[in-house]
């Protein structure tokens, strides 16, 4: 899906830009995996329960996966660099009403924003960065937004878990806000001008669906992933409830399943 844009390179490689898709990437893998890490006192905070809280994690992939397929085309001819700062900006909507949330309806409404951010951003991230940074720069360009993701992954959860047994699951949120609010100024400042070159429509797509290696692959990933998922979104009711961890155990359990995800990634 993101052979949209072909690569363009540009005299002098923006890496600052490159730094503030990093960025961006880690921002929205924290925003996206944090309900892991506080299910159970969202659960309470909301008055839901918890297998209804886990939804919070399946409404965000369900609206990645529409935003993922249609960006291209609903985007148009519209210049890539606002798009990008447009999806910040949604980001950061979404954490202000998942942290001032006063009801599971709000919530779900705040992690459908963010999934809609997640399946922009991946859609188009690619190729933006092979517009960014000349030819020869492009593998080092894509290893560290890349390395945004895996840095993420690996302490997100942790760091949530263990700072909301100090302070809560809101504050947590909150604490998301302004580090969003500064990294859509970077995008502001460090992206240049990006003119979308073609305009995907949805035949491409049907075409590519029409691949019978694209299909199997597809279908390979989703049963990986969705088991991965469908184990890591329900992990902590698990220990606290089974193994009886507490929140420090907790916080240490996730930070090596995090790091196991970082030296493989």
């Amino acid at each position: 899906m993101t052979t949209i844009d072909r690569p363009q390179v540009q005299t002098g490689a923006a890496w600052s830009a490159v730094f503030s898709m990093a960025l961006c990437v880690a921002l929205l893998i924290a925003s996206e995996f944090m309900p892991v890490s506080l299910l159970t006192p969202m659960a309470v905070g909301l008055g839901a329960t918890e297998g209804q809280t886990g939804q919070a994690i399946s409404i965000s992939g369900l609206f990645a996966v529409a935003a993922s397929l249609l960006v291209t085309t609903a985007a148009g001819t519209v210049n890539r660099k606002w798009v990008l700062v447009a999806i910040t900006a949604m980001m950061l909507i979404s954490l202000v009403l998942v942290a001032a949330a006063p009801n599971f309806a709000t919530l779900m409404v705040g992690r459908a924003l963010l999934g809609l951010c997640i399946g922009g951003f991946w859609a188009l991230a690619t190729a933006v960065i092979m517009r960014l940074v000349p030819k020869s720069d492009v593998p080092r360009a894509l290893a560290l937004m890349y390395g945004g993701q895996a840095i993420a992954a690996a302490f997100a959860a942790p760091i949530g878990s263990y700072l909301g047994g100090l302070f809560g699951w809101r504050e947590v949120f909150s604490v998301l806000v302004p580090l969003v609010a500064l990294n859509l100024i970077w995008h502001l400042i460090a992206l240049p001008s990006l003119p979308a070159r073609d305009r995907q429509d949805v035949r491409s797509l049907l075409s590519l669906l029409q691949r019978p290696y694209f299909l199997r692959g597809l279908v390979a990933s989703m049963l990986s992933w969705g088991s991965a998922f469908t184990m890591f979104t329900y992990l902590r009711p698990f220990l606290e409830q089974v193994t009886r961890a507490d929140v420090t155990t907790l916080s240490i359990l996730l930070l090596v399943l995090g790091c196991g995800g970082f030296v493989g990634t």
